[in-house]
């Protein structure tokens, strides 16, 4: 594997250096991760730094204020967007989906809170694994299948319909499965109830009113805007080793459940808003962030809780190529946001997940604090 450069910069906005998160940058840049940039906000003031390199061969650092694909982190967004809809009336955690959405045939008994909490049941269209460790294939995503189709385009009602074909998991509201169908179904209520693309609604009620001017929905666009780092994936074909850059890439594939673009900035801006009760009523807020027993899932945020007793929300992301970290105080006076990419390195998914899991609990130890029990999210 190819070493990424162990250079550091940091950019303390106090003129205080941050020798634990400076640390955590280093160990992270030499674990196997192609690059990494961080950006830290609470009442210290700002700190950002980046380690690694932006592109494998070359010596430059990725840039701080560069530009990222945000997988999960998405469905937070999504989740504001559709309660904001609950807010103005337009529809109710428990109403039906059927009732808004009645095309698809969906079982009545799942509701839009359903949808939120991954409670519905409906089977993922990007697969699912089973407890007993059986596979049930979606859409490709590993391999050179996904890589052959990865300027294609996915429409969400394709992404459901596949998904709607498929024996559902359990019974609406008696379980927990996080299932990427339930946030393209939300993609859809959101058109539906608004009579605008997703992508407009999004700027028109969240990224334009925060002027988050970095973040973007692509839709089927593959651009990523510049700053940004490279991302690749590393795959075996044949009984050979490859890596691809993915940087440009469709990702339409996995839609509002993971295709966003953003910044560390924009995602600090984003979640401080949202913890502070800028985005909702406080009583949505409050639905959010009342977790699920299962891996403590609320409403589009994950709850964990720290060794101090309190407790801090996120929702992380990614998919091959790379990693997002959006983590918030209850107050959104203190966050964490942060983007990694993978490089050559020959990984196993479960190993993946490993290593991202590792640098999750080094950042977050380095910004809030001992963790408790609490569990990481799944990445979507």
């Amino acid at each position: 594997m190819e070493q990424a450069p162990m250079s550091l910069t940091s950019t303390p906005a106090t003129g205080q250096d941050r020798p634990e998160l400076s640390k955590a940058l280093r160990e992270i840049a030499g674990s196997g991760w192609c690059g990494v940039q961080v950006r830290v906000d609470d009442p210290r003031g700002v700190w950002t730094g980046s380690a690694g390199s932006a592109r494998l061969g070359e010596s430059a650092q990725p840039p701080t204020g560069g530009h990222f694909r945000i997988g999960s982190s998405t469905k937070t967004f999504t989740a504001v967007l559709v309660l904001q809809l609950v807010a103005d009336g337009l529809t109710e955690l428990d109403r039906p989906v059927d009732d808004h959405l009645p095309e698809y045939g969906l079982d009545r008994r799942i509701t839009v809170r359903m949808l939120l909490q991954h409670t519905s049941g409906l089977f993922s269209f990007s697969g699912e694994v089973y407890e007993d460790g059986t596979i049930a294939p979606g859409i490709p995503w590993q391999g050179q299948e996904w890589v052959d189709l990865l300027f294609h385009t996915y429409r969400p009602e394709e992404l459901v319909r596949l998904a709607l074909s498929r024996p559902a998991r359990f019974e609406p509201g008696t379980g927990w499965s996080y299932s990427n169908t339930n946030y393209v179904l939300a993609r859809l209520l959101v058109e539906r109830l608004c009579g605008r693309p997703y992508a407009q609604e999004m700027r028109r009620r969240i990224l334009d009113p925060l002027g988050l001017t970095g973040t973007v929905v692509p839709d089927d666009s593959p651009e990523l805007p510049e700053p940004h780092a490279h991302g690749y994936y590393t795959y075996q074909d044949a009984g050979e080793w490859k890596t691809v850059d993915v940087t440009r890439a469709n990702a339409s594939w996995i839609s509002a459940a993971g295709d966003m673009i953003s910044t560390t900035r924009d995602l600090h801006t984003f979640f401080s808003a949202l913890m502070r009760g800028d985005l909702l009523p406080d009583s949505l807020v409050a639905e959010m962030r009342t977790p699920h027993p299962t891996l403590g899932y609320g409403l589009g945020l994950f709850a964990q809780e720290l060794a101090d007793g309190s407790t801090i929300y996120h929702h992380n992301g990614g998919f091959w190529g790379w990693a997002a970290l959006m983590y918030g105080s209850a107050d959104g006076s203190t966050t964490l946001t942060a983007s990694l990419t993978t490089g050559d390195a020959r990984l196993e998914h479960a190993a993946a997940g490993e290593m991202f899991a590792v640098v999750q609990r080094t950042l977050v130890e380095a910004v809030f604090g001992p963790v408790g029990a609490g569990q990481t999210d799944p990445e979507g």
